[in-house]
């Protein structure tokens, strides 16, 4: 994967922490562009990219296992020597503090979640924190014992004596702590101390400048020829698209594979925006009855993503026999997250040993088989969610792409309980046109991450008019999240619930009664299914 700007960086080597996601982002929100490679990352790669400055300092991940331990994760102890600023977290410290002749041990007492960091020299690292005791997220087993020569100690806690310690002539420095996480309260300002007054990398990195190198990379690379998008009509692959129009024109065709299970008018929306209003290629393929006769029956959630899957690829296979044979590559938009989750380090916690990476299959192409056609380009690989969502404004994405909350790629039929037929589809699809309308007419769009409706396989009695009812139960579920990771369930003002509730029993056939999902993640998911 190529760095996504001609400026130096700032690398983090993984070493199997759950928050090495966050340090690239929290990074990146300083306009400072920052790369995940795996903890075995060749030292012959990491010196002559810094020689040649582009590499302006180094992170050392946390991770799960101790220094220890037979398969303890180490990196080359060379690099520590690599002459450039170096700052290990949690686990990161104590490698570096083992690499450089300091000595790491089993602490008598565990620290997890909150403690009191008292800072002993408020410079460096601690520059412009004006408090002398702040709070701070540990997570950590092991602990420093005695530091390398040369170091000094700059923070401690009840439990660790040692949690924080420098060498600025070496300008290395270790955090027992996560600055990364929400919960340590001067996390931001000891990031940018490091990233920024430390290693002092260039603040290049933004989305006008990614556009830019991007459209240049993709008209070198695919010249004359035309490229094939799959099109979800999602963020991601409807950016993407923009993205390739504004690059190559009308050498750029989409296609998108209507299965049935979209948003009320999602689809000729969707054709609108691409055809009409933008004159961006679209081959529409209607589907709906191809994925609803192999549904038929399939009750088990995950049979049913699998068909839909497969489907998915036997269609597009069938549909790019049909295609200009002039079109070279295949785009997708593989999004930077994607690539670390499938390619990162990650730790079996019960053996401490490494889990063999598997290649996770990409939503928005349902997994698309290796000996299609085309050569592939994933011109988004390098950019997180957040950041596709700011290279959508830049290109004039219309706001209802831009801001469409995150849908499954199964759609639908993962929201209908159990069996899935026609009637049931539109018994949901209504319900979430209902919901979507009085959210936005109570201008709440804004405080849910994602709504949804769900219909359950059973009945329940009720009263309609003089009538005995018995009919489905509609749930109800609105997260409020920042990344899918953890979600709380959204706190809707009571008014607006009842308004949703009444109109979904008035306005859609077989249902009479709406209950509200008041479950977070964990242990729930935000999806049913």
């Amino acid at each position: 994967m190529k760095i996504a700007t001609s400026q130096s960086k700032i690398l983090i080597l993984d070493f199997g922490s759950q928050y090495t996601e966050l340090i690239t982002k929290r990074i990146r929100k300083l306009k400072v562009f920052s790369e995940v490679k795996n903890f075995d990352y060749p030292y012959e790669k990491i010196q002559p990219a810094i020689d040649a400055g582009e590499i302006s300092g180094i992170i050392f991940s946390g991770g799960p296992n101790s220094i220890y331990d037979q398969e303890a994760l180490l990196c080359d102890p060379r690099i520590v020597n690599c002459q450039v600023p170096i700052l290990g977290i949690c686990y990161g410290m104590q490698l570096i503090a083992h690499q450089l002749g300091g000595e790491v041990q089993k602490a008598q007492l565990k620290e997890y979640g909150k403690s009191l960091l008292a800072i002993t020299k408020s410079e460096g690292i601690f520059q412009n924190i004006k408090t002398s005791n702040t709070t701070a997220w540990m997570s950590h087993g092991d602990h420093v014992t005695r530091i390398p020569s040369g170091f000094q100690v700059t923070g401690k806690t009840d439990n660790a004596e040692i949690a924080a310690f420098e060498n600025p002539d070496l300008k290395i420095y270790g955090l027992q702590f996560h600055p990364e996480v929400e919960h340590t309260e001067m996390g931001d300002v000891i990031l940018e101390n490091f990233v920024l007054n430390i290693a002092k990398a260039p603040r290049d990195w933004n989305m006008h400048n990614f556009m830019e190198q991007e459209i240049i990379k993709i008209q070198e690379k695919v010249k004359d020829k035309k490229i094939l998008l799959a099109l979800s009509g999602g963020v991601d692959s409807s950016t993407l698209a923009f993205l390739l129009k504004k690059a190559i024109g009308d050498n750029l065709v989409c296609m998108y594979i209507d299965h049935g299970f979209m948003r009320a008018g999602e689809s000729e929306d969707l054709v609108k925006i691409f055809e009409k209003d933008f004159d961006i290629n679209l081959i529409s393929i209607n589907a709906k009855d191809r994925f609803l006769r192999k549904l038929a029956g399939i009750s088990d959630p995950e049979q049913k993503r699998k068909i839909i899957g497969k489907e998915f690829i036997d269609t597009f296979n069938d549909e790019i026999k049909k295609l200009d044979p002039d079109i070279k590559f295949l785009a997708q938009g593989t999004l930077y997250s994607d690539i670390i989750e499938s390619s990162g380090v990650r730790i079996n916690p019960q053996t401490g040993k490494r889990i063999a990476a598997t290649i996770k299959s990409h939503h928005n192409v349902g997994g698309l088989p290796e000996n299609l056609p085309f050569e592939l380009i994933e011109p988004l690989s390098t950019l997180f969610k957040d950041e596709v969502r700011e290279l959508a404004s830049e290109l004039g994405l219309p706001e209802s792409i831009k801001q469409r909350h995150p849908f499954p790629g199964p759609g639908l039929a993962i929201r209908v309980i159990g069996d899935i037929t026609a009637e049931k589809i539109e018994m949901v699809r209504q319900a979430d046109k209902i919901t979507h309308e009085e959210l936005k007419k109570a201008q709440a769009m804004n405080l849910v991450w994602q709504v949804l409706t769900v219909l359950l396989p059973i009945k329940s009695v009720g009263v309609m008019g003089d009538n005995r009812s018995y009919e489905h139960p509609m749930v109800l579920r609105a997260v409020t999240s920042k990344d899918a990771m953890t979600a709380d369930w959204a706190r809707l003002p009571y008014d607006l619930l009842e308004k949703i509730s009444t109109r979904i029993i008035n306005e859609v056939d077989g249902v009479n009664r709406v209950v509200y999902d008041i479950t977070s993640k964990p242990p729930g998911t935000i999806e049913w299914e």
